[in-house]
């Protein structure tokens, strides 16, 4: 592990989605902080759906470390996020063939593969966050997943918005 004066390095990383409409145009945002350092990172999509936007922002946030053997705690108001880590419904799922308690396919699978895959670089831990409840920088990402929305709804030409 990446170590400096015998103490592991961290990142904290915030991360949220949001969906107008769902499934509806939706976004993501993140906030990355590792001791003075910050980078803020957005993006959405024009037809998705909440959960998966919540997921795409843990995942781009990985994907925007430049480190690896770090311990990274990614804080989440998304609790489909964080029970399918904490409450180990991802080793259930794909120890049944990625098939949930229903025995029916696990919604978003091709996301929650690139996730774990993504994990795999840093230990990587999920904590659980209050939303919408004066968190500093889980509103800040509520504000930039609304802002991707709002970005992507105004470049989309006339016509064409869902």
């Amino acid at each position: 592990m990446t170590e400096k004066n015998g103490v592991m390095k961290e990142i904290d990383v915030y991360t949220d989605g949001a969906c107008s409409g769902n499934p509806g145009p939706g976004g993501w945002g993140a906030v990355l902080l590792s001791g003075a350092h910050s980078k803020e990172i957005r993006g959405g999509e024009p037809q998705t759906t909440n959960q998966r936007m919540e997921l795409q922002a843990v995942i781009e946030a990985l994907k925007a470390l430049k480190v690896k053997g770090w311990k990274v705690k990614v804080h989440s108001d998304s609790a489909y996020v964080v029970n399918a880590f904490n409450q180990k419904w991802l080793d259930k799922w794909q120890r049944n063939g990625w098939r949930n308690s229903k025995k029916e396919p696990v919604a978003n699978q091709d996301l929650w593969r690139s996730l774990l895959e993504l994990t795999k670089a840093n230990q990587v831990h999920i904590i659980k966050v209050k939303g919408h409840a004066g968190h500093v920088h889980n509103e800040r990402c509520d504000e930039l997943a609304r802002q991707a929305i709002k970005e992507m709804l105004a470049d989309l030409p006339a016509g064409e918005h869902p």
